[in-house]
């Protein structure tokens, strides 16, 4: 893989022409017309689809208006409990809420339950689609149903990426899709689009999540494409299946780009027959010469089985390197660990050699990414006739949507992969995010699914628990059950076949309720006891008063980190409830600290001078820069340091539970996503910006940050800003910043959270 220094020009779809000093006599040789640069830009695919959904009428500052949502039963509760809240009486766009994550129901109780029941009586009252559990995880059922070439879809999970059926589709925050239920729109600048130059044919058991861990690992750490739009030309994708290039497109979140979108084809048209929906497709295709800001060339022949070793999508290598330089690479993981872990725990994956080779305790292939029709398949294939063995090691398959589960049943598949003595289950996001499947304690688990970041997979350091997840493709994951759990590569595999898929939606019209947009207001919301509404925020002062509750130094920190997945997903209709667990699996001390600043806050709303937690020395020692401060009419919030905090998830709890605790910033050297940048804003919080070493920061653990003048720097659009650290040492002052903020996030953010701007306008 190759990546350009230099933006290039793409003509008629084929030809690449980097952009050098004499680029533009190239393409004038090549087409006969000398390139305008900015007019070239425009010819790109997701220039036009944007634009097509631009309701600003500036091309450079865009203002989306989405054509349909999608949210699961962790997000649907909170972000319609949020535009209830901002005064929405009906869904204003298509909007479809899935039961595809909370499915088990064990945890807490009714409680997953009773947010199911929540989410049908609002698709009925607000006029909305309601998918019940196990009938298809949220993307498969996105895709079968809903994308449209052409189109935008907005979703509250990360994974939202249906490119490859030429929609562009973001994952973002609960406070971004509240905005679209309001008529509200997403606000962007226009994106840089970074071409995935496609050529070649992948070899014989390479499969989608091999070209992906690939991508993921060439782009990730160098941020080649974060916050850009990845798009994908060349002539090699008429030489991957509709399914092969979903399987890629779902896997570009990793590499932190804000969308994606394909070229489309004859292979593209044949899909959506299948999927009877003939009418959602048209060709789609970058103009006779569009300009791309940079260049990804992906030689899909030189592809190899590839597996992502814990603990990021990012940490690429190729099956044979691991295989033949196993220590070592065990080692690099081990180390990497110890970055996650401290010293909080042993881990080690050397005890995992066994005769030389790696045994592997478990896999699965599973959800919007290895539980695809072909992916299951190709994992039959290679298991019939096999048996993978009566040990430790275990294999569970989970078709990602009912007609591909009954499809499985109807050609034999299925039989199959059960007579192997793998588990064949029902559609189900949990195996993704550690609510399903967890390992034993030291177990090593290949899964062909989204990600293997720290303690996703279930288990709890803090209870002395470690497990670990390696990423792999479902051909190889099967190959290496075939030979009863020693990791082995697909590669060379001979014995794939050939099966249509025959769609079949009766299921869907069986079980869906589809209000075909009608509202049905005399509907009464189901609520349960854990359904709680959000707690009041008040709004941001004059000047505002931080303490610092947590420092994190790791090179990123993962929504994971910041708000645990799993068994806590349970809460999260529940923000007070779901706060106690922040940062919990990172920093246990994060919310009594923050707890205890709150105190102080809440004493100062009521008239109480702030003197716990050492507020009144914080206050005495600014005196002297800062006569006339009245800590009475400041604002008292937590605040948390992290060197990049927020890759991964889209969920808004990253930061609406730090808000719920009175947190009113995150300080930061970067933010990993523009999604978590977003969730901070929309829940009123400020997303500074701290330039200078993060290894000799001006403020530690416990210290205070003072930052005065902080409305009118967001009024007067200031972005170098003066703050004040009040440390044991003394006043250290220094700068932040707050980049890019359109007025309506500057008014958020000073209105205290979303809902109280949107409460604020009604008033008007």
């Amino acid at each position: 893989m190759k990546l350009y220094e230099h933006g290039a020009y793409l003509i008629n779809g084929v030809d690449l022409v980097e952009d050098l000093p004499d680029a533009p006599q190239a393409v004038a040789k090549k087409t006969g017309v000398t390139p305008d640069k900015e007019a070239a830009k425009k010819g790109t695919m997701a220039y036009g689809i944007l634009t097509a959904h631009n309701t600003s009428g500036d091309d450079q500052n865009l203002k989306i208006k989405f054509d349909e949502m999608i949210s699961h039963d962790i997000t649907y509760v909170g972000i319609i409990q949020t535009a209830r809240a901002s005064g929405m009486e009906r869904f204003p766009l298509p909007y479809t809420l899935t039961c595809c994550h909370n499915s088990l129901c064990a945890v807490g109780g009714t409680i997953n339950e009773d947010d199911h029941m929540f989410g049908l009586t609002a698709a009925q009252k607000y006029g909305g689609s309601f998918v019940p559990p196990h009938q298809a995880v949220i993307h498969e059922y996105a895709r079968e149903m809903m994308a449209g070439v052409g189109k935008m879809i907005l979703g509250s999970d990360s994974h939202t990426r249906y490119g490859a059926l030429g929609t562009m589709a973001c994952g973002e925050g609960g406070g971004e899709l509240a905005k679209q239920l309001l008529n509200q729109t997403y606000d962007i600048k226009m994106p840089q689009v970074v071409a995935v130059y496609m050529h070649g044919t992948p070899r014989l058991g390479v499969g989608p999540m091999d070209v992906a861990i690939a991508l993921v690992g060439a782009t990730f750490k160098k941020g080649y494409v974060k916050n850009k739009v990845m798009e994908f030309v060349g002539p090699g994708i008429k030489n991957l299946s509709t399914d092969f290039r979903i399987g890629i497109d779902v896997m570009t979140t990793e590499t932190t780009c804000l969308s994606s979108i394909w070229i489309t084809d004859e292979n593209t048209k044949d899909w959506f027959e299948t999927h009877k929906r003939p009418e959602q497709y048209k060709e789609l295709k970058p103009a006779d010469i569009a300009y791309y800001d940079g260049v990804i060339d992906v030689d899909l022949g030189a592809i190899k089985p590839m597996i992502a070793m814990p603990f990021h999508p990012s940490m690429a290598y190729t099956i044979d390197d691991v295989n033949a330089n196993l220590k070592d690479v065990l080692h690099e993981t081990e180390e990497r660990a110890k970055i996650s872990f401290g010293d909080k725990i042993n881990y080690s994956l050397q005890k995992k050699i066994v005769d030389g080779k790696l045994y592997v305790d478990q896999a699965l292939i599973a959800g919007c990414a290895g539980g695809g029709f072909e992916n299951c398949m190709a994992a039959a294939d290679i298991l019939e006739g096999q048996f993978i063995g009566d040990d430790k090691f275990t294999l569970s398959v989970y078709p990602a949507s009912t007609p591909i589960y009954m499809e499985m049943i109807r050609n034999g598949a299925a039989a199959t992969i059960l007579e192997s003595g793998a588990i064949l289950k029902t559609a189900f996001c949990g195996p993704c995010f550690g609510a399903g499947d967890t390992p034993a304690n030291d177990a090593f688990s290949i899964r062909h699914a989204t990600r293997n970041f720290p303690n996703r997979e279930g288990s709890k350091v803090q209870n002395g628990q470690i497990a670990s997840v390696a990423l792999m493709d479902a051909r190889s994951i099967a190959m290496t059950a075939a030979n009863k759990g020693f990791l082995t590569s697909a590669e060379g595999f001979e014995g794939f076949k050939s099966h249509p898929y025959h769609f079949d939606s009766t299921i869907y019209e069986k079980r869906i309720y589809d209000s075909k947009g009608v509202a049905h207001p005399e509907v009464e919301l189901q609520f349960g006891p854990n359904i709680k509404d959000w707690p009041a925020m008040t709004a941001l002062t004059e000047d505002v008063m931080l303490k610092v509750v947590s420092e994190i130094h790791d090179p990123v920190t993962t929504t994971d980190e910041l708000i645990p997945s799993g068994e806590t997903s349970s809460y999260r209709s529940n923000p007070i409830g779901l706060a106690q667990f922040a940062l919990s699996r990172k920093d246990p001390n994060y919310v009594p600290n923050a707890k205890a600043v709150q105190d102080v806050e809440y004493g100062r709303q009521e008239g109480k001078a702030p003197e716990g937690e050492g507020f009144a020395a914080a206050y005495e020692a600014l005196k002297a820069q800062f006569p006339a401060i009245d800590p009475l009419k400041i604002a008292i919030g937590s605040t948390i340091f992290a060197v990049k905090p927020g890759d991964g998830s889209a969920r808004e709890q990253a930061a609406s539970c730090q808000k719920v605790l009175g947190g009113w910033a995150n300080i930061a050297k970067e933010y990993a996503t523009k999604r978590y940048r977003s969730n901070l804003i929309n829940w009123g919080m400020l997303p500074f910006l701290y330039k200078g070493d993060d290894n000799e920061l001006p403020f530690a653990l416990g210290d205070f940050v003072y930052v005065p003048g902080i409305r009118k720097a967001l009024d007067e659009k200031n972005d170098n800003i003066k703050a004040y650290a009040v440390t044991k040492d003394g006043i250290k002052e220094f700068e932040v910043s707050l980049g890019d903020l359109t007025d309506a996030e500057r008014e958020i953010i000073k209105a205290g959270c979303l809902i109280n701007y949107n409460r604020n306008n009604l008033k008007k």
